[in-house]
């Protein structure tokens, strides 16, 4: 399907934030891998298509939303218990993550124009360093994760903290993500939500339907948007 390419109409930021699971490393199958295991586990297994659409939410939420799709409710307990378990078993399926096509030439365009940008993710701090370490970055970038917050996505917390620890207005700041909840968090932080789907588990339609300004194939969409706005 052809992306659309309204990210070019959208106001320039002056900061981007960015998630990193399906966005900037392809790893939302080995999130799901882990997921249905840990799950089962647990006593609660579930499909692909049910786990799917809520990968990228807190990951304490997701195991009781699955759990209360059985008839039980979880306690605070239960629930960072199976998230941890996720996690772990993510360490070890996500040994050789791959990052997705377009980031380097978005970097590239955000260090001309004087851009700041930074990673906002809901992943446990211990679950991102083999997937940063992928992107073979020539600086140290700027991580928040869930350690950071109380309340990861679709709680605007963790992106509203990376905007303040940028200096920059939540206003004048893109986040850039593959799931329905990077966009709600977006939107509930006051920034412009742009969706991309080359390794997201849901397709434009549902990206734009939890709030997305724009839509596009991969990141390599919006250095070109960004490029064509410097040479304007």
């Amino acid at each position: 399907m052809a992306m659309s390419t309204d990210a070019r109409l959208l106001p320039g930021p002056d900061a981007v934030l960015f998630d990193l699971d399906g966005t900037l490393v392809d790893t939302v199958e080995a999130r799901i891998a882990a997921w249905l295991e840990a799950l089962a586990a647990a006593g609660y297994p579930t499909t692909r298509d049910r786990l799917a659409p809520l990968i990228g939410i807190d990951g304490r939420r997701l195991a009781r939303e699955v759990a209360a799709l059985a008839g039980v409710t979880l306690g605070d307990k239960e629930t960072e218990t199976i998230d941890r378990a996720s996690g772990e078993l993510f360490e070890r399926l996500n040994e050789r993550p791959v990052p997705l096509p377009g980031f380097p030439e978005l970097v590239a365009v955000l260090d001309a124009r004087g851009t700041v940008w930074a990673i906002a993710t809901s992943s446990r701090k211990e679950q991102v360093t083999a997937s940063v370490a992928s992107l073979r970055l020539a600086h140290e970038a700027r991580i928040v994760d869930a350690s950071h917050v109380t309340n990861a996505k679709p709680a605007p917390d963790l992106l509203l903290l990376a905007a303040e620890q940028l200096g920059i207005e939540p206003a004048r700041c893109w986040y850039v993500g593959d799931s329905t909840w990077d966009m709600a968090a977006a939107v509930a932080a006051g920034m412009i939500p742009i969706g991309v789907t080359a390794g997201a588990a849901v397709d434009e339609a549902a990206l734009r339907g939890a709030g997305a300004a724009a839509v596009v194939a991969d990141l390599g969409a919006l250095a070109a948007a960004l490029r064509d706005e410097r040479s304007a």
